[in-house]
């Protein structure tokens, strides 16, 4: 016996077989006929909700980071919390994560890649700039980026076995010192 499944679940489907096809094979590798033969429906059932590969590509990269109120973070704590905040998120189910999805299709995609820096410029650095003021956030967001990024390039995407292997806590126990020494400034050259 088969149900069918509601609009929202279909939807649903549609969105989570898309991040993980936009995950593994980027952007021009992606097809709406392989999405929906793994969705198990018609691909015109993916151009009815989406229209486009373009507008599935869009909607399966909306990114909420749902970063925590950093301002309530004490300063020694902020730099273990950022990384757990990611660490913790990623190791849900990264094929799932429109974050991943958007880092690896950054790459080759420039449509991605302005994604990944609006997603950056408009979560990441206000959420700073409640911790740390309006003065350092913006460079501090793009420094921070960079290895939160690179945590995910190598231990999800590249799957390093020397960081893959890491429990997540003792990843985050590695990280949080760099990530502290972004947060407290630093000396620049």
């Amino acid at each position: 016996m088969t149900t069918r499944r509601s609009s929202d679940q279909t939807k649903a489907t549609i969105l989570r077989v898309a991040r993980e096809h936009f995950a593994a094979h980027g952007y021009e590798r992606t097809t709406i006929r392989a999405v929906a033969s793994q969705a198990q429906i018609d691909p015109s059932m993916v151009m009815r909700y989406f229209g486009s590969k373009e507008r599935l590509f869009d909607a399966a990269l909306t990114v909420d980071l749902r970063l925590p109120d950093l301002s309530a973070v004490p300063a020694p704590d902020l730099p273990a919390a950022l990384v757990r905040h990611f660490v913790e998120r990623w190791e849900g189910d990264p094929a799932d994560d429109a974050l991943l999805v958007l880092l690896r299709s950054a790459v080759t995609n420039e449509r991605a890649a302005q994604r990944m820096r609006e997603t950056f410029a408009t979560q990441v650095a206000p959420a700073l700039t409640a911790a740390l003021g309006p003065t350092r956030a913006p460079r501090t967001a793009a420094l921070i980026a960079t290895q939160l990024l690179g945590l995910a390039l190598t231990r999800y995407l590249l799957r390093l076995p020397e960081v893959a292997a890491m429990p997540p806590e003792a990843l985050i126990q590695a990280l949080a010192p760099g990530v502290g020494a972004v947060l407290g400034g630093g000396s620049t050259p």
